[in-house]
């Protein structure tokens, strides 16, 4: 399913894509936007943001510390902290606010992204679109309520087309 929403196009991959091709992208583009940024790629950092990448699912700080013990990485939360800090200050995590946990960014969009994030409640999958409508909307009603908005974050809970395909028209999508 694709969502046209302003510019860009949002989609839920197929379950059973190569996932190999969307790490192999999201690693180089987060190794060239460090390099562009003056942020030194360090392989810690590219071993918590490849567990972030392994799915197009959220992940959790403690699910992600216990991931890379498992890889033999024992590291203590502050570390993991500071190391999605930079992740994110770079644009290549997300925090996905409702569940406190993260998702690589599989996307090219400013540092600061003005985008939807779409959460499906079956199969956990996430993933963005462009959101400049929605939040040029925000912005303006919060300046005519005399509101000064800090941050702003919109995020959509609900089925994915697989998921609803895969019901068997047990429910309404």
């Amino acid at each position: 399913m694709v969502v046209m929403l302003g510019q860009k196009a949002a989609h839920f991959p197929p379950r059973d894509h190569d996932h190999g091709i969307c790490i192999s992208h999201a690693l180089g583009r987060a190794r060239s936007r460090c390099l562009e940024l003056g942020i030194k790629w360090t392989e810690l950092r590219e071993q918590v943001f490849r567990h972030i990448a392994r799915s197009h699912r959220p992940v959790g700080a403690y699910e992600l510390i216990e991931s890379l013990a498992s890889d033999g990485k024992r590291l203590a939360p502050v570390s993991v902290y500071r190391i999605l800090d930079v992740l994110q200050g770079a644009g290549l995590v997300h925090r996905l606010e409702s569940r406190n946990a993260f998702f690589a960014c599989m996307t090219e969009h400013a540092s600061i992204p003005q985008t939807i994030t779409f959460l499906c409640t079956d199969c956990e999958r996430v993933t963005e679109a462009d959101g400049a409508d929605a939040f040029r909307a925000i912005g303006l009603a919060a300046k005519a309520s005399g509101f000064s908005a800090r941050s702003t974050a919109i995020e959509v809970s609900g089925v994915c087309a697989e998921c609803c395909g895969a019901s068997g028209g047990d429910r309404r999508c």
